[in-house]
């Protein structure tokens, strides 16, 4: 259940009995509960921390105007799973060679296709090229950008690819994966976050927010319709570029020879955002809903809540508690910043943690390491009326950019 955290503006309902709440992040939520266009209260996710602007893991209801910096940068990231005929029993003692083949086929980190996919280029002329133009002809400055060369790509920081093994008897192998909208929704969401505090200035505002980062656009503005048009634009990029990932990481697992080469990959599969908005209605009312690090968790609806490595995941079943916006968490959360971590932990720390897991066991990762997050058994217990836990999945192998 939730707890009401008092504030200046709207009530905040937090799900966090078991987790930690750091000050900062509770000054945002403050913050963010004082603006006019907040309606009825915010949710706040177990795995709530410090953001840009807004906290991630919180869940922002707006009428006629939305936050860019609230949306974030990193638009439509979010999960994709799929569950496959394998068991635990068809992997190899050492799975570096299969990492090494997943790697081959998915670009990480910086990098991206030389040469684009054909299943990119069928991609983007199918469904995204044209609201891509359509983007481009209002505001050029998104022209030229490595689009289609990106589609199918990781990325760094917090994204990965991991096989997994679930708590059934048969324990079965899935494969997960975690990336969002790349270049071209990181560009969108700075751009359009620059645009509502112009816009902000002159209509004389900006000064009484008390964060210039929550800076809102306001239906009948000047680039209200824009950026919505531009940010589900790029929800669905994020969910195509999660699609195409997934062909290739089957893909790279059909080409081992390694594995039995009859994999199949049944009806049992996910992509779901947890960075993206969307027109929904709760308490009676039509609403912008943002999700900033959280997933719909609608009455029957299947999502993914990944732990940090060498930790646990979970798939769920959405309990549709409406004082969440039907929503959950979208993973265990950061205790601390990037370059905390990096100063805290060593080497030996990330190896020690990362026992039994095939994945990257350099500084390059530390500040991914699990002891960056919340741990993610509290972190479910705090919102056991949010989701039902179907399947535990505990990683194998993560590939990070």
């Amino acid at each position: 259940m939730f707890n009401i955290i008092k504030s200046a503006g709207v009530p905040i309902k937090a799900w966090t009995k078991y987790v930690p709440v750091e000050e900062m992040a509770m000054k945002q939520l403050k913050n963010l509960a004082s603006l006019p266009i907040i309606k009825s209260h915010i949710s706040v996710m177990p795995d709530v921390h410090f953001g840009m602007g807004a906290t991630v893991g919180s869940i922002v209801p707006t009428t006629n105007a939305i936050i860019p910096a609230a949306v974030g940068v990193d638009i439509g990231c979010g999960m994709c799973a799929i569950r496959t005929s394998l068991v635990s029993e068809d992997l190899p003692d050492s799975l570096k060679k299969i990492r090494d083949l997943i790697e081959d086929h998915v670009p990480v980190g910086f990098n991206s296709f030389k040469s684009p996919l054909e299943s990119n280029v069928t991609a983007w002329n199918s469904s995204l090229k044209k609201g891509y133009e359509k983007l481009c002809e209002k505001h050029p400055t998104f022209a030229g950008s490595n689009k289609i060369h990106q589609l199918g790509t990781l990325g760094g920081g917090n994204h990965f690819i991991e096989l997994c093994i679930d708590d059934t008897p048969e324990k079965r192998v899935w494969i997960m994966l975690h990336s969002g909208s790349r270049n071209i929704g990181n560009r969108i969401g700075h751009y359009f976050i620059e645009l509502a505090k112009k816009d902000m200035i002159k209509n004389h505002c900006l000064s009484d927010l008390p964060d210039a980062d929550l800076a809102y656009l306001s239906e009948g503005t000047l680039h209200f319709d824009d950026y919505v048009f531009a940010v589900e634009w790029a929800q669905e990029y994020a969910a195509t570029n999660r699609q195409l990932m997934m062909k290739q990481v089957i893909k790279a697992l059909h080409s081992s020879k390694q594995l039995p080469k009859n994999i199949s990959f049944d009806e049992l599969s996910i992509n779901c955002h947890h960075n993206y908005i969307s027109r929904e209605k709760h308490f009676g009312q039509d609403m912008y809903i943002t999700r900033k690090g959280a997933v719909r968790s609608r009455k029957g609806e299947l999502g993914i809540i990944p732990g940090s490595m060498g930790e646990r995941s979970f798939i769920v079943r959405g309990l549709g508690n409406p004082e969440s916006y039907e929503s959950c968490s979208h993973g265990a959360g950061r205790l601390m910043s990037r370059n905390s971590a990096k100063r805290k932990f060593t080497i030996q720390n990330h190896i020690e943690s990362t026992k039994g897991v095939e994945c990257r066991k350099d500084g390059g990762v530390l500040d991914e390491t699990p002891g960056c997050y919340k741990n993610i058994h509290d972190v479910m217990r705090s919102q056991s009326d949010l989701v039902e836990v179907l399947y535990v999945l505990k990683q194998v192998l993560c590939v990070k950019g």
